[in-house]
């Protein structure tokens, strides 16, 4: 079901317009269009909910099929080596929505500790959340979010699938699915979390009326896939029970597949109308995923949830016909930090100081050197101090790799250094040998977290 506002955005920028000519700032590097664009581009972000990095045939899967998505791939600029700021689905895709860490906009879990009353479970619980969400939406929403930055300029924004915070309408959006109330099963995405598994019509009602309005979109597509249930449809469970004799990588990798077949019908969609080269397409994960062999729906150690590369490592593309030239980069550093402030480079939006970088601009990709993550508890232990369920700070500086405990929680976690040149499963802790590159890393990781000057 698709809920909209009335239209506000009636009148705006007439495709006479002239958008003016890719900011030079914007697009150094990359491959210019041949004329001036007459409106700035639309926006569709892709996020896939818990896929391992390896999880696709472009990143060498010997199992999983995702033809849709390795043709995105090789049309795309793709980082291979991507990173999420938070192996956590709520703080993750808060990053995604304000380009802040979750240290910064304030949502570091997913649902409130064991400890508040009531626990975790049935109605007294609903109950007690209702105050502990309200708390956190009036902390998370002082900040300006991506939808906020793009509807001053006229865009129309649309939410589907996963979203944590409220309603759609609480996010800025001009549409969506998710009514966001926890006293009535208001959680990862409550009503948007069936796009994808039942279809697509919603977004494309959506885009059919952007067009007729002559306004920009913005799409958030975050299904609920391949996360659990992993529910497959019975020709794609059938296809990977011939591959494997676990059920339960049998239903993940099914799951991959079938994700992949909505991103491919979403393109596919977006060319039939003609919006192809009109439209700035951005992929991603918001977390990590290895599935365990012997227990459907579950994950294994060192990946969702945890620092190592199966939690925080992600492709991330960015598709733009005629605007980004294709290029699989296998080597640059990138983060999903980085995301909105490439789509609002990408929009000509002007915007307030942001920690991520505009990844269409080469030189700036070039220099930097380093980029960071966290990791929180999956539960907030303290409602008015987020902060405090921090578990690990980490710094990438490829080959080098640090992560570094929080002694205040994990009281005897050591730090663990990788160079993931030579080491990519991190099984061989370098810390001890290597105290220069410890004692600089962690020095960079706690500048990072003071902030700017």
């Amino acid at each position: 079901m698709i809920r909209q506002r009335g239209n506000s955005t009636v009148g705006y920028w007439l495709r006479a317009t002239i958008f003016s000519c890719l900011v030079a700032q914007c697009f150094i590097g990359c491959q210019a269009p041949e004329e001036a664009l007459e409106r700035p581009p639309n926006v569709l972000l892709i996020i896939s909910d818990d896929q391992a990095y390896t999880d696709y045939g472009f990143m060498g899967h010997p199992d999983i099929e995702t033809p849709r998505l390795d043709a995105l791939a090789e049309q795309s600029l793709t980082f291979t080596r991507g990173y999420v700021t938070a192996p956590l689905c709520s703080p993750s895709l808060a990053s995604l929505i304000t380009g802040l860490y979750a240290y910064q906009h304030g949502i570091t879990g997913n649902d409130p500790s064991f400890d508040f009353e009531g626990n975790r479970y049935g109605d007294e619980w609903r109950r007690t959340r209702v105050p502990f969400y309200d708390t956190l939406k009036q902390r998370f929403y002082k900040n300006k979010l991506l939808t906020q930055y793009l509807g001053d300029q006229g865009y129309r924004s649309m939410q589907t699938g996963k979203w944590w915070l409220g309603s759609w309408k609480e996010g800025h959006f001009d549409a969506g699915m998710t009514h966001g109330d926890p006293s009535r099963g208001g959680r990862h995405g409550d009503d948007g979390l069936v796009i994808g598994r039942e279809g697509l019509q919603p977004v494309y009602d959506f885009v059919q009326e952007s067009q007729a309005q002559e306004a920009p979109f913005f799409i958030w597509y975050a299904p609920f896939l391949p996360h659990a249930p992993h529910t497959p449809p019975d020709s794609l469970l059938e296809k990977y029970m011939e591959r494997t004799d676990s059920e339960a990588l049998a239903r993940y990798y099914a799951m991959c597949e079938w994700f992949d077949h909505t991103c491919g019908a979403l393109i596919d969609f977006l060319r039939a109308e003609g919006l192809d080269e009109e439209t700035l397409v951005i992929y991603t994960s918001d977390n990590g995923w290895i599935q365990r062999p012997d227990v459907i729906n579950r994950y294994a150690p060192r990946s969702k949830r945890s620092p190592y590369e199966g939690g925080i490592r992600t492709p991330l593309m960015l598709h733009w016909p005629g605007n980004i030239d294709a290029k699989l980069d296998r080597q640059t550093q990138v983060s999903n930090i980085d995301i909105v402030p490439t789509i609002l480079s990408a929009c000509d939006v002007t915007y307030d100081q942001l920690p991520g970088i505009n990844l269409l601009n080469t030189q700036v990709r070039e220099d930097r050197k380093t980029i960071f993550a966290e990791v929180f508890d999956h539960d907030i232990v303290d409602v008015q101090q987020p902060n405090e369920s921090l578990q690990y700070r980490i710094a990438l500086q490829y080959p080098w790799k640090l992560i570094l405990p929080n002694l205040d929680y994990l009281e005897e976690a050591p730090a663990e250094l990788y160079d993931l040149s030579k080491d990519k499963s991190e099984m061989t802790n370098l810390a001890a040998q290597e105290d220069d590159h410890v004692e600089a890393l962690t020095q960079l990781l706690d500048d990072w977290w003071a902030g700017p000057e």
